[in-house]
Order: structure tokens, then sequence, then C-alpha cells
């Protein structure tokens, strides 16, 4: 499946104006131009796509009415569908989630003396850290600094950020850098030896360490491989976790699983629960596609909230500016913003730069959406949707011939099942739902306000803000993956195992019924429902 002869009039635009553009590219947008845009096309500013939630320690925050309706919902297990007496698994911290976040807390709890489980809910590896692209920002460069990169992380976040998260982020990044390279991960160098590094959106330094297109299955293949070299982290997959277990007196002793092979209720005693269970894509807020993998329901979420843990940023998503717009068959996946740090630009259907292509993300996708709405300068596809074309031809006249392939060979290969050449021809891009910007809110540490609570990673809320800038999300899970890795073992150093109850899912039921909340969805939902067909070709622009 190649191009439309429609889109092939329009390339042919693009093609005509990219000798003019080559030497220069569209101005950033000034402050309050950026903000009119973000408020006018940005999803997050689509007030009837939000509401306040009723009950639980947020009631009368602002969230996505998807996000809402899971957090609200009835509890799957109750006291007659699960045997408390028998437990079946007794650990020291339990890690819930299978991605990077979950392998690095692992990891290093089990390195601070702590016996260690991991549950997942599908394969060890299921994970959206799998899934990212583009690098994974530190300071390690003599023009660089943490400084430079704390405030790059404020800027992007629109100054919302806990200024003490991103500082641990900044500061503790080139360790990380050095951890992982220790473990086997292997990066992009120079024929010296020295670490490649590129710009994303909204950095101000080349500090974007990667591994050609493929940064996040790289880095998940180390960790994986680390966990599985180490007997004392158990490991179970497809299994789960349905409810947190806690003593009664508000502290957290435990879980349940439900084993997806054998459809049974499994119970485990732990002394800390750490939860990493990575983001909530798969809910489809506002009918966009998403870059998620399909365990990404907002489980952690829902079990932290029912426990009593605060919920932050809880109305800000982020929405990737280059999904897959075309083919229709891999509609809404990352088109890594590698793309755009290597020089593509982004022009409507006559050929025309319209936005700065590395502006943060949220700003970017806005303009992308004014562009298709306002200003009707997109590109229709067959199926009903629409695009913009991201000029990655552009590369190769930039940096030579045979750049794409090096750099991008994950996108090449994409694209070319599909007769598409992005050596010679541009990619169709749409904003695409792609990661969560709020979550549970945490100390430097991982730590909740609930005792024996330990976040980290995607679920996490505060370190990005109102809007992540490329590279922090792979930064943020091994950062504070180790930090809570490590707190959660010291925790349990000095704790006795608990009683275990579900008492606060009874409290949560009469809360419920006392906000008229009868029926309603099931949470947590586990698997996203496949059958959905609502999918927006396009965002209604705020009026």
């Amino acid at each position: 499946m190649s191009y439309t002869a429609a889109m092939r009039e329009s390339i042919a635009k693009v093609e005509a104006t990219r000798e003019a553009r080559l030497p220069e590219t569209y101005p950033s947008l000034e402050h309050d131009e950026a903000q009119e845009v973000l408020r006018r096309f940005h999803p997050d500013y689509i007030e009837e796509r939000m509401r306040e939630l009723r009950i639980g320690r947020n009631k009368g925050s602002r969230a996505p009415v998807e996000l809402a309706e899971v957090l609200e919902g009835a509890p799957a297990l109750t006291r007659d569908l699960v045997d408390l007496e028998r437990v079946d698994l007794e650990t020291d911290v339990l890690v819930v989630g299978g991605g990077g976040a979950g392998a690095s807390a692992a990891l290093l709890a089990q390195e601070n003396g702590a016996q260690v489980a991991l549950v997942t809910k599908l394969r060890f590896g299921d994970a959206n850290t799998m899934m990212a692209q583009g690098g994974i920002q530190a300071a390690d460069k003599p023009s660089d600094s943490p400084a430079i990169h704390y405030l790059d992380v404020m800027g992007g976040g629109h100054f919302t950020n806990v200024p003490e998260l991103v500082e641990v982020l900044v500061m503790d990044a080139t360790y990380v850098i050095r951890w992982l390279e220790e473990l086997g991960c292997m990066f992009n160098k120079r024929p010296d030896g020295v670490m490649e590094t590129i710009h994303g959106g909204g950095t101000s330094r080349k500090r974007m360490h990667y591994a050609r297109d493929y940064s996040g299955a790289e880095i998940m293949r180390t960790l994986r491989d680390e966990v599985r070299c180490r007997p004392e982290i158990q490991v179970l997959q497809f299994s789960p976790v349905v409810e947190l277990l806690t003593d009664g007196e508000g502290r957290v002793t435990g879980a349940v699983l439900r084993s997806f092979e054998s459809n049974e209720y499994l119970v485990v005693r732990a002394k800390a629960v750490i939860l990493a269970t990575g983001g909530s894509g798969q809910l489809q807020y506002q009918g966009f596609p998403c870059t998620n993998h399909y365990g990404a329901t907002a489980d952690g979420l829902v079990l932290g909230y029912r426990v009593g843990a605060e919920l932050s940023f809880l109305d800000t998503m982020q929405y990737h500016p280059t999904g897959a717009a075309y083919p229709e068959q891999i509609v809404g996946q990352l088109v890594t913003e590698k793309v755009r740090g290597l020089g593509a630009q982004l022009c409507n259907v006559d050929g025309v730069q319209f936005t700065y292509p590395l502006e943060p993300r949220d700003i970017e996708a806005a303009a992308v959406i004014r562009e298709c709405t306002e200003r009707g300068k997109g590109i229709p596809t067959p199926a009903g949707g629409v695009g913009v074309w991201l000029d990655s031809p552009l590369i190769e006249l930039k940096h030579g011939e045979g750049t794409i392939a090096r750099e991008l060979p994950a996108m090449v290969r994409q694209f070319a099942r599909f007769g598409i050449d992005i050596t010679r021809e541009p990619m169709l891009i749409y904003p695409t739902l792609h990661f969560q910007n709020g979550g549970l809110s945490i100390g430097v540490n991982g730590e909740t306000a609930v005792q024996g609570l330990y976040v980290a990673g995607e679920v996490a809320g505060g370190v990005h803000g109102r809007n992540r800038l490329m590279g922090n999300s792979l930064l943020e899970i091994t950062v504070f993956g180790r930090r809570a890795g490590r707190a959660a073992a010291a925790y349990a150093a000095g704790v006795e195992l608990g009683a275990i109850s579900l008492e606060h899912v009874e409290a949560w039921t009469a809360e419920r019924a006392e906000a008229g909340l009868d029926g309603g969805l099931v949470a947590p939902i586990l698997l996203p429902d496949y059958t959905r067909h609502d999918r927006l070709p396009l965002a209604t622009p705020v009026v």
C-alpha cells in the first residue's frame, strides 16, 4: 500500500519547497501564542471531556471522563471470592509491573538485601518501555550540566513540575547511564567511544543518548536479562494484581493476583509493595489512537487510589505530535521524535512548514491539530482521517545519504511494509495519545502517603508537570525505579509482616453507595475493550 494519487499531489508540493526549507526552519512560537494554541487546540483543554471525581482522596479534582470512570469503579474482588487465610506467597518486596521501572526496582531491592517477587499482567517486558524509541536524557557533556537539564525539564512542564522530583531526576541521570552501560546496554557511540547525543523537543543541549531508534527495547532487554540472571528475584507472569491488601490500619501488606492461566486468585503477603504498572493510554481518551501496549489500563492508579494514595496532575495527558496517520494498519503507532531531532520538518498539504519542529510535545501537537482543523491544511486519508507531512527525506539532504537507514532502522521497516520509503517520501502523521503525565503522588524515593506503598515510572505524577520532554520517561523509570527499590528494601528490613485484609475495599464500596455510584465499571479493567470502533479522525478544537 503506497500513497494515493491525491497524497502524491501534495507530496510534490513538499518536494518543491524542500530546497528552500533546507537552510532554515520555522521560528519557535512566542510564549503567549504558544499558550493560546494550547488552550484552543490541545485535548487537555476540552472541558466537556473532563469532569470532577466524586469519591476518594482527590474528590473534586478534574480528570478525563474515561479515567474518572475507572478510578470510581467497583472493586472486582470481595471477601467471598478469596480466602485470605491461604497465603500463596510471602516476600519482603512485591514489585507490580514488568517494564523498566519494575525491573529497575526489583534489581535494587534485591541488591539491598530484600527478598523480591515481581508480578506482571502480561509477559515480563510487555510494557511501554519496549516501545520507547528516541532515547534517554542525561547531562554528561562539557557543554551541559544537570542545572541546564533541570531548567529544560521545568520549562517543558510549564514550571508546574514538583521541583524536588526534577532535581533527583537530573542529578541521578549520569549514574543511570553508567549503570545501564555496565549492565550491557549498547548505546550509540562515536569511533572514539564517546556516547552520541542529539536534541529532543524542548531541549537546549544535545543530551539524548540512544540506541538507534529502539532505545527502550535495548534498555528493557538489558534490565530483563539482568533480572533473569538473579534467581533471588521470583517472576510471575500473566498474574495481574486486582487488589492491594492492607492491615486494616492503612498500611499496605500485600496484594491479590488473578492468574490469567488458571483464573484463580493468589494471595501475596509482603512487607512493601512497589507499583510500577505504567500508564493508561488504552482507555482511549477522547477516541484517540495510542502508542501504548495492551496492558496500559490505569491499574496502578486504581489500586493506589483505592487504598488512600493521592493523585496529582490527573487532567494532563501527553499526545505525541507524530503518530502514524497512514496507512490505516499502523494508525497511532509512534513516529519517534528522533526523526525531527535529525532535521525533519512538519509541512501542510501545500508543502509549507507551519511550526518549529522541536517545540515541546504539547505545543507541537496543538499546532498540528490547529493546522488540520482551523486552517484546513491537513491531508485527508481514505479512511476519513487527516494528517500532515513529516518530511523525513530532508534528513538525507542535511546529513548525507544513508543516515535514515543507519539512525532510524525501525522506522524504515515499519513503513516499508506498506510500500512507503521514508528515505525518499515523507510520512503522514497526526497526534497520538502517548503518555500519562499525572499519576500517584510520590516523594523523592518513590514513597507515597500510604505506609508500605511505593511507586515508580509512568504511574507516578509530578516529575513532568503538565508536559514531558522526550527522553525523560526512560530516565524516570530507571531513576525512580532504582530509588523505590532501594527505599522499599530499607523499609522492609525494619518492619514485620502485617495482617492482611480487604477492609479498605469494603470502605470503598460504602463510599460509592453513599455517592450514588451503583453499577458502573469494574476496576481495574486489566485489558482494553477491543470491540470499540469510535476513534476520532481528528480532535475537536476548543472554541
